[in-house]
Protein backbone atom coordinates (compact mmCIF):
# COMPACT_ATOMS: atom_id res chain seq x y z
CA UNK A 1 0.00 0.00 0.00
CA UNK A 2 1.43 3.42 -1.06
CA UNK A 3 -0.38 5.91 1.25
CA UNK A 4 0.04 10.05 0.71
CA UNK A 5 -0.69 12.60 3.61
CA UNK A 6 -1.47 16.06 3.04
CA UNK A 7 1.54 16.94 4.73
CA UNK A 8 3.08 20.51 6.80
CA UNK A 9 5.25 20.55 9.40
CA UNK A 10 4.70 17.20 10.48
CA UNK A 11 0.73 17.80 10.91
CA UNK A 12 -1.70 16.23 8.52
CA UNK A 13 -2.86 19.82 6.51
CA UNK A 14 -6.50 20.75 6.09
CA UNK A 15 -7.00 21.49 3.09
CA UNK A 16 -6.34 19.10 0.25
CA UNK A 17 -6.30 21.88 -2.76
CA UNK A 18 -3.96 23.76 -0.82
CA UNK A 19 -1.25 21.34 -0.01
CA UNK A 20 2.40 22.61 -0.90
CA UNK A 21 3.53 18.93 0.51
CA UNK A 22 2.80 15.02 0.52
CA UNK A 23 4.47 13.04 2.60
CA UNK A 24 4.37 9.57 1.19
CA UNK A 25 4.08 5.82 3.09
CA UNK A 26 5.07 2.36 1.83
CA UNK A 27 3.01 0.31 4.17
CA UNK A 28 3.87 -3.57 3.88
CA UNK A 29 2.23 -5.99 6.43
CA UNK A 30 1.09 -3.24 8.85
CA UNK A 31 4.55 -1.53 8.67
CA UNK A 32 5.76 1.82 7.41
CA UNK A 33 8.80 0.80 5.34
CA UNK A 34 9.39 3.78 3.64
CA UNK A 35 8.64 7.16 4.09
CA UNK A 36 9.47 10.92 2.08
CA UNK A 37 8.17 14.21 1.64
CA UNK A 38 7.44 15.22 -1.74
CA UNK A 39 6.44 19.01 -2.76
CA UNK A 40 3.40 19.61 -5.31
CA UNK A 41 5.30 21.94 -6.99
CA UNK A 42 2.11 24.28 -7.51
CA UNK A 43 -0.70 21.74 -8.12
CA UNK A 44 -3.75 22.55 -7.22
CA UNK A 45 -6.92 21.14 -6.65
CA UNK A 46 -7.78 18.40 -9.98
CA UNK A 47 -3.91 18.41 -10.61
CA UNK A 48 -3.50 16.90 -7.22
CA UNK A 49 -5.52 13.60 -8.38
CA UNK A 50 -2.84 13.09 -11.13
CA UNK A 51 0.17 14.02 -9.31
CA UNK A 52 -0.74 10.75 -6.48
CA UNK A 53 -1.79 8.42 -9.55
CA UNK A 54 1.99 9.48 -11.20
CA UNK A 55 3.44 8.71 -7.67
CA UNK A 56 1.84 5.26 -7.56
CA UNK A 57 -0.37 6.11 -4.06
CA UNK A 58 -3.53 3.76 -3.95
CA UNK A 59 -4.72 5.75 -0.28
CA UNK A 60 -4.98 9.49 0.83
CA UNK A 61 -5.48 10.72 4.46
CA UNK A 62 -6.49 14.37 4.27
CA UNK A 63 -8.23 16.68 6.41
CA UNK A 64 -10.82 18.39 4.49
CA UNK A 65 -11.82 17.74 0.80
CA UNK A 66 -14.07 19.02 -1.82
CA UNK A 67 -16.38 17.12 -3.82
CA UNK A 68 -14.67 17.61 -7.41
CA UNK A 69 -11.28 16.10 -5.24
CA UNK A 70 -13.21 13.55 -4.20
CA UNK A 71 -15.10 12.70 -7.63
CA UNK A 72 -11.11 12.89 -9.23
CA UNK A 73 -9.69 10.68 -6.34
CA UNK A 74 -12.44 7.85 -6.72
CA UNK A 75 -11.97 7.97 -10.12
CA UNK A 76 -8.41 7.13 -10.06
CA UNK A 77 -8.91 4.43 -7.90
CA UNK A 78 -7.37 6.43 -5.10
CA UNK A 79 -9.32 5.18 -1.75
CA UNK A 80 -9.74 8.35 0.99
CA UNK A 81 -9.32 8.82 4.21
CA UNK A 82 -10.98 12.03 5.02
CA UNK A 83 -11.47 14.49 8.04
CA UNK A 84 -8.33 13.43 9.96
CA UNK A 85 -6.11 16.02 12.12
CA UNK A 86 -2.92 15.71 13.89
CA UNK A 87 0.33 14.06 13.72
CA UNK A 88 1.10 12.20 10.23
CA UNK A 89 3.20 9.69 11.13
CA UNK A 90 0.51 8.84 13.61
CA UNK A 91 -2.45 8.65 10.92
CA UNK A 92 -0.46 6.55 8.66
CA UNK A 93 0.69 4.41 11.97
CA UNK A 94 -3.50 3.80 12.75
CA UNK A 95 -3.94 3.12 9.29
CA UNK A 96 -1.62 0.55 9.37
CA UNK A 97 -2.92 -1.36 12.31
CA UNK A 98 -6.55 -0.92 10.93
CA UNK A 99 -7.46 2.02 13.95
CA UNK A 100 -7.52 5.25 11.81
CA UNK A 101 -10.39 7.17 13.07
CA UNK A 102 -11.83 9.19 9.74
CA UNK A 103 -14.76 11.05 8.97
CA UNK A 104 -16.05 8.69 5.60
CA UNK A 105 -18.78 11.64 5.09
CA UNK A 106 -16.03 14.50 4.79
CA UNK A 107 -17.21 17.41 3.34
CA UNK A 108 -15.32 20.57 2.42
CA UNK A 109 -16.40 22.74 5.41
CA UNK A 110 -13.43 24.52 5.89
CA UNK A 111 -14.57 26.97 2.54
CA UNK A 112 -17.12 28.26 4.60
CA UNK A 113 -14.90 30.49 6.74
CA UNK A 114 -16.62 33.67 6.43
CA UNK A 115 -14.22 35.88 3.73
CA UNK A 116 -12.55 32.89 2.07
CA UNK A 117 -14.48 33.74 -1.80
CA UNK A 118 -16.34 30.30 -2.34
CA UNK A 119 -19.00 27.82 -0.70
CA UNK A 120 -18.39 24.23 -1.08
CA UNK A 121 -21.42 24.08 -3.98
CA UNK A 122 -18.82 25.93 -5.79
CA UNK A 123 -16.89 22.71 -6.84
CA UNK A 124 -18.73 21.99 -9.31
CA UNK A 125 -19.33 18.38 -8.78
CA UNK A 126 -21.31 17.62 -12.57
CA UNK A 127 -23.96 15.27 -12.92
CA UNK A 128 -23.11 13.36 -10.63
CA UNK A 129 -21.44 11.02 -12.89
CA UNK A 130 -18.24 10.14 -11.04
CA UNK A 131 -20.52 8.93 -8.39
CA UNK A 132 -20.08 12.08 -6.22
CA UNK A 133 -22.82 12.53 -3.44
CA UNK A 134 -23.91 14.45 -0.34
CA UNK A 135 -24.54 17.87 -1.84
Amino acid sequence: MKVAVTYENGQIFQHFGHTAQFKLYEVENGQIVKEQVVDTLGSGHGALAGFLVNSGVDTLICGGIGGGAQAALAEAGIRLFGGVSGDADAAVKALAEGNLAYNPNVQCSHHNHEGHGHSCGEHHCGEDKHGCTGH
